[in-house]
Formats: C-alpha cells, structure tokens, sequence
C-alpha cells in the first residue's frame, strides 16, 4: 500500500516530547523505565500504525508503560496527532512514548528481559516468498524478540490474513516457541475476545465480514 507523504511529518517527530530521537535511543538500552514518570512493565507495539490500539491500552491499564514502534513518519505522525487531542481534553498520559525505528534493530535498543510483551497488530504480509524474512510474526524477528523479551514474556498476534497467520504459526513451531492461544475468529471467541481492543485496520476488516485470527506466544527460554 502506497503512503502518503505529510509534509513536515519529520520535523512534527522531532519537535515532540512524546518521540524518543534516533540519536538518544541505543544510549537508553537498559534504563527505559527512567523515561516515564514510573517504573513499571514495559510493553511494545510494532508496528503501530495510527496508534489507536496501544493509545486506548495506554489509557485502560496505566500499570504499564508502553511505546509504539513505527518505522514511517507520515504513520506516526497520525498518533501524534491523537495524541495532541486527548492533551486537548486534559488527558496527558504519562504511560506512552514513541520511537521511530525498523524493528530489525530491537535487541540494539532494548536490553534482555526489558521488555514485558509485544504486539503486532495487522503486520504487513510481505507476500512474496524472498522477503518472507521481513516478517514480523516469522522466526527471524522471533529470534530478536527473545533477546529483548523477560522469561515467560509474550508475543501477541493479530490479523485479518490467513495466509500470514497460518505462516506465523509454523514460524513459532519451527523456533521452538509455545503457542499458548490460537483463534482464527476472535471476534466470535467469547474468552480470547474478552478486554480486546480493536485497531483502525481491525474495525475496518470485521465490519467488512472478514475473521479476525490472533495467537498469542511465548520463548521457553
């Protein structure tokens, strides 16, 4: 899918005390809890797109920090923007921060075991089979995962394509992960469903009839 350019999106980025700057980032490996007003588990999202997913987790469970990854400024400039809004209704989360990065880097940014779990939300599918290793959900990018994640700290999938899905699946399979649940119509899964919170993609492809699939996983290791 083709983005569209917003002009000023990267000085938007720069300018904003809510995006931690590419030069600052590798210097804050192991000390991310000393950026938000206080220590508590850390969970990620890859991936973020808008923000509307980790922005309603932010405010729905202010025990955990959050920081959305997002490698596109035109994207995340979008969160920031409804980001802006809530401070406009007197809502400032203290809980959330931004990066702006490739995931490929995860295990330069953050430490082992910093990293309480992590979501991927509607990933791109990379369909063609010689860049199957640009998948979020595959065994590669898994492999970082596991440098970055605490002992027992989860993976949380979700997607509306089945063909990526059914990749992800044998992708953890294959490194040896635990696939701890898997459905391939969470809306209409009464437990797995219960406290999820949708993203600008989810509503869209459920209100269209499509099933959405979401897996949940962890590194025995």
């Amino acid at each position: 899918m083709r983005l569209r350019n917003i002009p000023g999106a990267r000085d938007d980025l720069a300018n904003s005390r809510y995006v931690v700057q590419e030069d600052v980032m590798t210097s804050l490996r192991g000390r991310w809890s000393g950026q938000f007003a206080q220590k508590r588990p850390l969970r990620i999202e890859i991936g973020m797109g808008k923000g509307q997913f980790l922005t309603q987790m932010s405010l729905q469970h202010p025990e955990y920090n959050y920081i959305g990854i997002e490698k596109y400024s035109s994207v995340l400039v979008r969160a920031l923007q409804k980001r802006a809004h809530l401070s406009e209704s007197g809502i400032d989360l203290d809980n959330l921060l931004y990066l702006r990065m490739d995931a490929e880097n995860l295990p330069l940014i953050f430490c082992p075991g910093e990293v309480d779990r992590i979501y991927l939300n509607f990933s791109d599918p990379w369909p063609k089979e010689r860049h199957a290793g640009r998948r979020l959900p595959g065994r590669e990018f898994l492999a970082r995962y596991s440098r970055v994640l605490v002992p027992g700290g989860l993976v949380e999938f979700k997607t509306d394509n089945r063909t990526l899905f059914d990749f992800a699946v044998e992708e953890s399979k294959a490194a040896g992960w635990i696939l701890q649940s898997v459905t391939y119509d969470l809306h209409h899964d009464r437990v797995l469903c219960e406290g999820n919170i949708m993203t600008e993609y989810e509503e869209k492809f459920s209100a269209a009839g499509s099933p959405i699939c979401k897996l949940t996983e962890f590194c025995p290791v």
